[in-house]
């Protein structure tokens, strides 16, 4: 699907700080200033503590930067709204609402008429392959099911921006991929005049080449790199052979300080 011309999510010299409790200040962002089109799809990379979720949380409007601003669409974020739906990293599912009560949760807040809403959930779970399951509970469900029932939701919610904080991290090769086509499938029916934007956070550099058309690079508060994907969708873990491809997985795993660790274990089994 190919971005619209429009700014989605502008952010500029963007940073959060914290106070550590010994008293230290530390930035867990820095300066980070990007724009992000509108029906682009986006994945956020780099080690463990380097910033990729807080500014997840900044843009969900569950933090507040400590200076620098960020907006979606033309208004400053200053909290949470429904235009923006989250997919954490550990199941958000309501344990005590039945499958279809959790994917159209968020229609009944809107105050969305009840017929109205149960058809919205009903084609969500449809499309993510748990029609069968709509009136189970959730701990009825494996964690791949559950991963589906996240994505049905936030899709069925509407939001114009979608933000996935390593959703299909726990899960294994085989429900990850599934996932991964479940996604871009939603993602692609979004098209037109109102494309869904999506920041999605992840380790895996696979799976950032497999879904994004962007990739940026965090490392210790700071955006280092942006990388456009070129590859043309759909892909499939043939794309990720092509020269291109490996050339820029290669400079993902130099970024990640993999690259490195590869060729001196190289070396040294070649001693």
């Amino acid at each position: 699907m190919a971005p619209g011309n429009d700014i989605s999510i502008k952010a500029s010299m963007l940073t959060r700080s914290f106070r550590r409790t010994d008293g230290q200040i530390v930035d867990a962002l820095s300066a980070v200033s990007f724009d992000v089109l509108k029906g682009q799809f986006v994945c956020l990379i780099g080690p463990s503590g380097c910033g990729k979720t807080t500014l997840l949380q900044i843009i969900a409007g569950l933090l507040l930067p400590s200076s620098g601003t960020l907006q979606v669409g033309n208004e400053a974020v200053t909290g949470p709204s429904p235009e923006r739906g989250m997919v954490f990293q550990k199941d958000s599912v309501f344990p005590w609402m039945r499958v279809i009560d959790n994917v159209q949760y968020g229609l009944v807040c809107r105050g969305m008429a009840p017929g109205e809403r149960r058809a919205i959930a009903e084609h969500y779970l449809e499309r993510v392959g748990l029609a069968h399951v709509a009136h189970a509970w959730p701990r009825e469900l494996s964690g791949g099911m559950l991963k589906r029932v996240a994505v049905a939701t936030v899709f069925a919610n509407g939001a114009g921006v979608l933000l996935l904080d390593e959703p299909f991290g726990m899960l294994d090769y085989v429900t990850k991929r599934h996932l991964h086509d479940v996604l871009l499938t939603l993602w692609a029916e979004t098209g037109g005049d109102k494309p869904r934007t999506v920041v999605f956070v992840t380790h895996d550099v696979d799976e950032a080449l497999i879904l994004a058309d962007r990739i940026m690079v965090f490392h210790t508060g700071r955006l280092i790199d942006d990388i456009l994907v070129g590859a043309p969708r759909p892909r499939t873990t043939d794309a990720l052979l092509t020269p291109q491809m490996v050339e820029d997985k290669h400079l993902l795993l130099a970024h990640l300080g993999l690259e490195a660790k590869r060729a001196g274990a190289t070396a040294s089994l070649a001693r």
